[in-house]
């Protein structure tokens, strides 16, 4: 299911979560690549930024500039994408998404599959610790980013 590539992705996306993480924002990161071609990664700048929807996703996707077609890449996430993050990713016909961390935050795979969407959860150990202890450290910010 994985490839040498899926995994230095998934890696990718966990240190541009720990970039975010340690910048004081929310750690999630994101990945964008053809095969084995990094086209971008970006990460959560909601609070370095002061910009509601820079998910660590769209932080990805814009920085990743305009593509032709989106229906070979993948996109890799340390989190399951949010709502907003998931309908971007069909809007874009983006086929395959592999996840760090569904335990943490999840409930959109289902309307990804339910699009087609292949979804990968790769369970990766330091992205479900380091959400887990981000939301212990910094409760309000967390519901703040999923609006509880």
């Amino acid at each position: 299911m994985l490839n040498d590539w899926d995994n230095e992705f998934t890696e990718r996306a966990y240190a541009e979560a720990k970039k975010s993480y340690d910048e004081g924002g929310l750690p999630i990161g994101s990945v964008l690549a053809r095969g084995s071609e990094l086209i971008a990664a970006g990460h959560n700048q909601r609070v370095q930024q002061g910009d509601p929807i820079a998910h660590g996703e769209m932080d990805c996707l814009r920085k990743a500039g305009r593509q032709k077609t989106y229906r070979a890449l993948t996109l890799y996430t340390s989190l399951s994408p949010c709502m907003m993050c998931s309908g971007t990713i069909v809007q874009f016909k983006i086929p395959r998404v592999v996840i760090n961390d569904t335990k943490n935050f999840g409930g959109n795979e289902e309307f990804l599959r339910s699009r087609g969407v292949e979804v990968i959860d790769v369970a990766h150990p330091a992205s479900l610790e380091l959400m887990a202890r981000f939301i212990r450290e910094k409760p309000e910010l967390w519901n703040e980013d999923i609006m509880e």
